[in-house]
């Protein structure tokens, strides 16, 4: 598996819908409120074959609510 986080802007007021749509997809390890230029920082598990543009794609930015990502990705665990 290969992990990769995300940063997420919410439209406003939606922050908390965002964060239980993607707790309810069951498609993230963690979700964590954050403060700052971003609402929510999300970590993500796929497939070491997995296409993570297709992942965020298909998976993320289909949430009514977001406004706007920001993609890390993760080359090696230390």
């Amino acid at each position: 598996m290969k992990a990769f986080f995300m940063q997420i802007k919410c439209e406003l007021g939606q922050s908390y819908k965002v964060a239980s749509a993607i707790v309810d997809a069951e498609i993230a390890s963690e979700v964590y409120s954050t403060a700052g230029d971003f609402d929510l920082l999300v970590k993500f598990y796929i497939p070491e074959e997995g296409d993570v543009g297709h992942f965020v794609n298909e998976k993320i930015q289909v949430i009514p609510g977001i406004r706007d990502t920001r993609t890390i990705v993760t080359f090696r665990a230390f």
